[in-house]
């Protein structure tokens, strides 16, 4: 068999400097993952596996793989957040696909932040609705697409957003969706377990639970877990129940994956330390003075422009070289000239590592 089409597009993307392979990584300090509060690390969650449950649930939740234990963690989670209803998928690019693939039909308008996620983007574009994106956080830009959107219109941001680590303005946005009455849809991945008081998220912290008309929380982030859940109504449960494909056609997560996000979630009330840790972790970053222009950010995720793909490799091979894990994010994943180290605070990461990664930064 002739692969010679693949061949090209692999070699015109070592050309570009942008070719990924994957890595396994040990011994190094973490400033890559997104487990923020260290629970995927946590005695208490690893000892879930020991329990007497199934690690594999044997069909889709329609057919075979409902059970009584994930229908008891959605409805706790979604209590936790405040919302009527919540429906779990298998990932949260399922949970994005899933939601914004089917409920937007043909006649109707979606508007998403430019720098949404790659899952937004991809189940915006397997919708029959018109799509336009909005410059990022831009109120004024916004207006002008709500003003001209039709039909039922859905505009979709995150709270905190995963490249550059910044937040969105929900309570402006929020206004406006209410304004000219359209639905918003948040995607909570990088907020949840990290904001507000015991971990709910921006959308709580903001008191704005009921101008949603759906909110995304993922697991895969500080959970410490796989998986995401879809908040809202019972009957939005209902129809992605009917209606969403990556739900319906997919082998549902099993009992082990479904014990561990619950007991995550048990954590979140009781983690307050770690969240004062990573705050202060987070203030001596941005207050360090660097040589590399550093994006501005009060999450964990603090990002730092080198322009070009071969550049930010370089730096990030150095900081490896001394044994911290940072990753460079390259052209295409961010536009051009914006690449940069995605540098992760953790909250079991200690202040003599943080200040010897600024100091390889100055």
């Amino acid at each position: 068999m002739k692969e010679d089409f693949l061949q090209k597009k692999l070699v015109e993307r070592q050309e570009q400097h942008a070719y990924r392979s994957l890595k396994n990584v040990a011994g190094l300090i973490d400033f890559c993952s997104n487990d923020y509060l260290g629970i995927a690390r946590n005695p208490s969650l690893t000892s879930v596996t020991a329990l007497r449950l199934k690690h594999g649930s044997t069909g889709s939740r329609l057919l075979a793989g409902n059970y009584s234990l994930i229908e008891e963690a959605e409805q706790f989670i979604a209590s936790f957040h405040q919302a009527e209803a919540g429906l779990i998928f298998n990932s949260g690019y399922d949970a994005n696909v899933g939601i914004l693939s089917c409920i937007p039909q043909r006649g109707d308008t979606i508007l998403y932040d430019y720098l949404s996620h790659a899952s937004i983007r991809d189940g915006v574009r397997l919708s029959f609705a018109e799509s336009f994106s909005f410059l990022h956080n831009n109120l004024d830009d916004l207006e002008e697409k709500l003003k001209r959107s039709k039909g039922n219109v859905f505009v979709v941001t995150e709270s905190v957003f995963s490249m550059d680590g910044d937040v969105g303005p929900l309570k402006e946005i929020s206004l406006l969706c209410e304004k000219y009455q359209a639905n918003l849809i948040v995607d909570e991945a990088h907020a949840t377990g990290v904001i507000g008081i015991n971990g709910g998220g921006l959308v709580q912290d903001y008191q704005l639970q009921a101008n949603c008309f759906a909110r995304i929380h993922t697991f895969g982030k500080a959970v410490g877990c796989h998986g995401a859940i879809v908040l809202g109504s019972q009957t939005l449960r209902n129809y992605l129940i009917n209606f969403s494909r990556p739900f319906i056609y997919s082998t549902a997560l099993p009992e082990t994956s479904i014990q561990a996000i619950k007991s995550s979630y048990l954590l979140f009330p009781t983690m307050k330390k770690e969240r004062e840790q990573l705050k202060r972790l987070i203030t001596t970053f941005q207050t360090a003075d660097l040589k590399f222009r550093k994006l501005k950010s009060s999450t964990p995720i603090q990002g730092i422009i080198v322009p070009g793909n071969q550049e930010a490799k370089a730096i990030a091979a150095q900081l490896q070289s001394n044994r911290l894990d940072v990753r460079p994010i390259l052209y295409p994943t961010v536009p051009l000239n914006s690449e940069r180290l995605r540098i992760i605070l953790h909250a079991f990461n200690t202040m003599e590592e943080v200040n010897s990664l600024i100091s390889l930064l100055q």
